[in-house]
This record gives structure tokens, C-alpha cells and sequence, in this order.
């Protein structure tokens, strides 16, 4: 059905913590032993990599080398796509919640027009709050899925609202502002009003527990229904990908994004960036792809979709690249609905020649892989791998991003075209850089054989571990013959099963002499240095992400858990995996990386075979059983040996600004600027890029 991207705990447990060696110098050569010609772009040492921190959240910024050095036409295009990427902004709010542009809008207003003490105490809980809120792209943890509420009380809320420009809120024709703060108290205080963004809790209405706004009005039996009469076996497009399914007047029906459907005025903003772009397209591939998007966007066919789909499969050659549209899925409760995202890019020509070192021998790492015959593919088709340096993020990719993404997701057409795997190197190399001093690897690592390996091999262990799990990972196995698509086979469930299936094959593979023989790892110490690392993260550091109680819902934790915890479990008559106490402190040993290698196998084959065949029980199962509950003693003790460090546990970037420079109407240049403050940015795009109402 789907991936997305490995979203490691703040890029893997090991990353946060690994030494960065990167240099001024335009050639280097890395661990791999493959020269690292940047072609004079290289990253500036003194670029600082942290802005602002707030709550349980981390800001970053993040360089992109490579940019001065394009051509115009190259730096028109990318400007160009960087309007339209923004333009869709407006989308994802709402979709997020039927409230999220309301409660936008008047913090807006307040953060810019407050008129009172902002020095005052409870004024810092009240920026806190619109810091979270912006992050997570409404009042619902990004992450989590919970809501979340200001820690001033709603009397100050009131106090902030009341000393703003009420010109500029978002109130109903002839409201009062004691009458529209009235209105949106339980939007904003009340904790059971939409408590989870999704909850993907078992035995309920997933629909109606999730408050997301993909579906009004209808249940879960009744979507599926809906959908149950299209078909969705061989060349299907991925029906109810692009729409929002409501009950009007007894009837359910579909209201597409498209022009002239719901969202055109951002949708039209976004195909008018999109047409000029294609003026200065690269080639004739990448100007076919682009026109496709548009006709998708004009008329919301999915079947066009799909055509665009492959089109932008086939543009190989272009150094800007594009991701923009309704992707994933992992939004919805039940994988159907996807939500807005955009990528603007360029091709690393260095950090691309390791992942496709590794893409180039597709076809033996799926000959060779512990899955039944019957579920290989015979003929692994254009996997075409690359690093990308980003230039800009918008939607479910911003602020919290991807470190890894390989499209497109519908099923057949990776089958009979291939996918595009790529690598976000620059969101990497930024993750490095502020993550190096964190402190995680010697608080949680056994000994200092550990340490000082995850310190030596971490970063490149991390680093072919998404490759392998974006190039191979994702565009391996199939799907057996009359079985249906993974959203209706494997439903809540499917989301975590396939990223878990990805990470399976990638850590299969990292312990393999292949990666040795093709010259991108050197030694089995990487591979070590990654199974400890993941098997750290699953059981026990990424639980710093969760509060005391909770259990895992978000789809790549649970499968980073289940992984970890069905290998401990199933390799305890060998002692494969080890908990160990030491001075009171909780540790993981791995006491025989090739036997957890050959669990990882065993469990890669279960895996595909639930998705293969359609199994619901089975990956139900595996998800409920290993992926889902958390042992509270352990949780303690992870969180407050966490909470001595300081770091934060989720990180996110402020946008690079580009800069078009004009001579009359022509552009004859086009800058790039690092803005510092993601609050400043917060409240410069909504002056740009505010297309939608308020009620959609």
C-alpha cells in the first residue's frame, strides 16, 4: 500500500548522538570510501543549526548546498514550485481539523496584535501554546495524536484575545468577542472535546474516535461500504484518496480537492505556480509529469492521477524534483484519505552515488530474501534511487519532516514502473549537527564498546539503514493474485506493518557481506552499531516520546516496538537479547547479532506473508500483542533519565525563504535566505499564503 518515511527517535537513537566530520572542503571522502565530490557546494561549519525550543520540541534550521550554483532556469523552476509547495498550506490545516484554520487564525491575531505585557508569565505559556500548535499544525500532538491545551487559564486566554485586534479574528458576522471566545472555549479547553486526532484503537469505530477531517457524519462500516463497491484489485487507482466523504441529506457522498471542488482557491494558487514552472521545466519528462499534475488538480481523476504517477516515476534526469499533492495516508484511521504534502529538491550528486550502489542490486537482495518464493517479485522494477538535498517543505512535511521517501504508493504501479527511493541529506546532516551533544548514546548505552561504536558508525548506519528501507525495503515482495489492497485487507493495522516490513528488510541487510562486497559499508561493525541501536530505541528510548500511561499508537513506533520486542521475546531460549541492570539503571545487550539477524529474517517473512495473503488476524496480532502496550516501571525510569539530559524529543525545521530578483517582470535571479525564528515565519506565511476560509 504505502510507506512514508523511517522517522527514527530524533533520526534514530544513534544519530542523535554520532560524531559529524563534514568539512569545508569541496572533496572529501567518507567512511564508505567513496569520494565525495560536492562540486564546490559544501555546507558552511559556522551555520547554526538551533533556533527556537519550547515545550517538548526542538526547532532546527537546515543549509541547502548546491543552491547558488544552479542555473537560472534551475532557480526559477525551484522557485516556482516553492510558491506552489506553500500555496497548499491552508489544505493541511484543515484537514487536520474542521477547526484548525479557525484556531489559526485568531493566534495569529493574537501573537501580532496583543497589545498587553509580553513579558508576563502567563504570556509565555500563551506563546508556548501557539508554538505547539503551529508545529503540530493544530491543537493535536503531531506525533501523539492527543489534544493538547494552553497551560494559562482560559480567564488570561480571554484577557490576550480581548487586547487584540478584533478587526482581524476570525469571528461570524455580527459576533461579539465575548460571543466567538464563547464559541471556541471547548475547541481549545476542553480535553474530551476531540480528544485523538486518529485512534487507531481496536474493536471501535476508528472513524468516529478520530477527529481528523476526512469523514462527517459517516462510520466506519458505512465507508467501507462505500469503498467496498469500487474495485480496488490490479490497475485501481487508490479510490478516496483525494476527498472528503460526508452525509448530505441521507446520502454519503465524496467532495473532491480539486478545482472548482473543495479547497479550489488554494488548489487554483497551486496550479497556477505549477504552470509557469512547467515553462522552465529541466526536460520534456519532467514537463510531462508537471502537466499531468495540473490536469489532476483541475479535475480530480485518480486515474490521472496515477498517469502523473508514473510520468514523474520516468523523469530520471532532472536535477529539481517535486513532490506535491495528497500522499499519505497515515492521517487517516483507516489509510484511505491522504493528506497535502510538498517537497521541493535537488539531487546530492555525491550521497546519491552510496544509495544507488544499493538500489543498483535490487533484484539480488530480493532473490536473495528470507520471503516465500510466491511472494518475491521476479522482476524488481526501476527503483530509481537518490539523495536529495531539500529546498523546501509544506504540509504533512513541515515542520516535522521525512528523513526518507520512496513514491509512488499505489501498489501496481511500483510493480510494473518502479518507485523513486531517496535520502533527505541535507534534514540529515542537520539532524547531526544538533543532535552530536545530546548525551543519549552514553546515558543509555551499556558499556563503552557500545558508545564508542554507535559514536563511530552511528551516522552510517543510520544512514544505509534508510536507504536500504526506502530502496529495497518498500519495493520489495507482492501481493498475491486476488488479493485486495492493504487498506482494506490490513486496515488500521497496515500503516505499521508496512513500515515495519521496510525496517525488516533493512536491518536483514545490514548485517550481510553484500553491503561490504558493493563498498558502502566496511565493516560488520556498522551493522552491530545498528541492531543496537534499533533494538535500544524499540524497547526503550523512543518511549521518551510518550507520557507516563500512554500506550504507542503512531504507526512507525509501533512498528520500531514490535520489531524490537517480538525478537526478544521469540530469542529468549537463545538469550539473543538481554536486559541488564546497572546501578540501577535499565540496559539492553545483544549477546548474538547473527541470531537476531536470523529472527529479523523470520519475522520479514511473516510480515509480508500477512500482506501478501490479506492475514487481518495475524497482523492484528503482531501489532496488539508487541507493538502496542508499555511496561509502566520501565516508562519511569526511560523518562526521568531522559528528562536529566535536556534534549527534546521531537525536532522540526524552519522553511529556507527564496528570494526571486527582479528586473521588471523577468526574474533574473532567485536568493536564498535561512530565517532564524520559526515564530517570525508562523506569522510571515499567513500573509502570503492564506487562500482558504474558514469553513470548508
Amino acid at each position: 500500500m504505502i510507506k512514508q518515511v523511517v522517522v527514527l527517535l530524533v533520526l534514530s537513537f544513534l544519530i542523535a548522538s554520532c560524531n559529524n566530520n563534514t568539512s569545508n572542503e569541496n572533496s572529501t571522502t567518507d567512511s564508505t570510501g567513496i569520494n565525495n565530490d560536492t562540486g564546490g557546494a559544501a555546507y558552511d561549519t559556522s551555520f547554526k543549526a538551533e533556533a527556537e525550543s519550547f515545550a517538548d520540541l526542538q526547532v532546527l534550521r537546515y543549509q541547502v548546498p548546491g543552491f547558488n550554483q544552479l542555473s537560472l532556469q534551475q532557480k526559477q523552476l525551484a522557485y516556482y514550485l516553492y510558491e506552489a509547495s506553500l500555496s497548499g498550506r491552508d489544505i493541511f490545516y484543515d484537514q487536520r481539523s474542521k477547526y484548525g484554520i479557525l484556531l489559526r487564525k485568531t493566534l495569529e491575531t493574537a501573537y501580532s496584535t496583543y497589545n498587553g505585557d509580553k513579558n508576563a508569565e502567563d504570556w509565555k505559556k500563551f506563546e508556548e501554546y501557539c508554538g505547539r500548535f503551529w508545529f503540530s499544525t493544530g491543537n493535536h500532538h503531531h506525533y501523539g495524536n492527543e489534544k493538547f491545551i494552553p497551560a494559562c487559564s482560559f480567564e488570561y486566554f480571554s484577557t490576550v484575545i480581548k487586547g487584540s485586534d478584533s478587526t482581524q479574528l476570525p469571528k461570524e458576522n455580527g459576533e461579539s468577542v465575548d460571543a466567538f471566545l464563547n464559541r471556541i472555549k471547548p475547541i481549545v479547553y476542553d480535553l474530551k472535546f476531540e480528544p485523538k486526532l486518529v485512534d487507531l484503537s481496536p474493536n471501535i469505530d476508528n472513524i468516529k474516535a478520530s477527529s481528523v477531517n476526512f469523514y462527517e457524519d459517516v462510520t466506519q462500516k458505512e465507508v467501507e461500504e462505500f469503498y467496498s463497491k469500487l474495485n480496488s484489485k490490479g490497475n485501481a487507482p487508490m479510490w478516496g484518496l483525494n476527498s472528503k466523504l460526508v452525509k448530505e441529506n441521507g446520502q454519503i457522498v465524496e467532495k473532491v480537492w480539486k478545482v472548482g471542488g473543495m479547497y479550489s482557491p488554494a488548489i487554483e494558487k497551486i496550479v497556477g505556480w505549477l504552470q509557469k514552472a512547467v515553462t522552465v521545466a529541466e526536460n520534456d519528462e519532467q514537463k510531462k509529469s508537471l502537466q499531468l499534475l495540473i490536469e489532476f488538480y483541475q479535475d480530480g481523476d485518480l486515474k490521472k492521477f496515477d498517469d502523473y504517477s508514473i510520468a514523474w516515476v520516468n523523469d530520471i534526469n532532472s536535477r529539481i524534483d517535486v513532490v506535491n499533492g495528497f500522499i499519505e495516508t497515515y492521517n487517516d484511521p483507516i489509510g484511505k484519505k491522504a493528506s497535502y504534502e510538498s517537497i521541493v529538491s535537488l539531487k546530492d550528486l555525491q550521497s546519491t552515488k552510496r544509495i544507488k550502489a544499493i538500489s543498483d542490486q535490487a533484484q539480488w537482495f530480493e532473490d536473495n530474501s528470507p520471503l516465500m518464493p510466491e511472494h518475491k517479485k521476479k522482476n524488481v522494477k526501476g527503483i530509481i534511487a537518490k539523495a536529495i538535498t531539500v529546498i523546501n517543505e509544506s504540509g504533512a512535511l513541515a515542520p516535522n519532516t521525512a528523513i526518507g521517501i520512496n513514491l509512488p504508493n499505489n501498489e501496481w504501479i511500483r510493480k510494473d514502473y518502479g518507485s523513486k527511493s531517496v535520502s533527505l541529506s541535507n534534514i540529515i546532516y542537520s539532524y547531526n549537527v544538533a543532535g552530536a551533544k545530546s548525551g543519549l548514546v552514553d546515558e543509555f548505552a551499556l558499556n563503552d564498546t557500545i558508545a564508542e561504536r554507535l559514536k563511530k558508525w552511528g551516522a552510517l548506519a543510520a544512514d544505509l539503514h534508510v536507504d536500504m528501507h526506502e530502496c529495497i525495503g518498500h519495493a520489495s515482495g507482492q501481493i498475491n493474485p486476488g488479493v485486495e489492497t492493504t487498506d482494506k485487507t490490513l486496515k488500521n493495522y497496515s500503516g505499521a506493518l508496512e513500515e515495519g516490513r521496510a525496517d525488516l528488510v533493512a536491518l536483514y541487510y545490514i548485517m550481510d557481506q553484500k553491503l561490504i562486497d558493493i563498498g558502502v559499508m566496511p565493516s560488520f561493525e556498522v551493522a552491530k552499531a545498528e541492531y543496537d541501536s534499533y533494538i535500544m530505541n524499540g524497547l526503550m528510548t523512543q518511549l521518551t516520546r510518550l507520557k507516563l500511561g500512554d500506550q504507542v499508537e503512531e504507526a512507525h513506533m509501533r512498528n520500531r516496538q514490535m520489531i524490537a520486542r517480538w525478537a526478544y521475546e521469540k530469542g529468549k531460549p537463545d538469550n539473543v537479547i538481554q536486559f541488564v541492570k546497572k546501578e540501577g539503571k535499565t540496559y539492553i545487550r545483544i549477546n548474538d547479532y547473527n541470531k537476531l539477524r536470523d529472527l529479523f529474517g523470520q519475522l520479514l517473512r511473516e510480515v509480508q506473508r500477512i500482506k501478501s495473503e490479506g492475514d487481518f488476524n495475524a497482523g492484528k496480532g503482531l501489532i496488539e500483542n508487541y507493538g502496542v502496550k508499555v511496561d509502566p516501571v520501565l516508562h519511569k525510569e526511560i523518562l526521568e533519565r531522559y528528562k536529566k539530559l535536556n534534549v527534546k524529543p521531537y525536532r522540526g525545521f524552519i522553511q529556507p525563504r527564496l528570494i526571486p530578483v527582479m528586473e521588471g517582470d523577468k526574474i533574473t535571479d532567485v536568493k536564498i535566505e535561512y530565517p532564524t525564528s520559526f515564530f517570525e515565519q508562523m506569522i510571515e506565511y499567513p500573509k502570503k499564503y492564506s487562500f482558504l476560509p474558514v469553513k470548508n
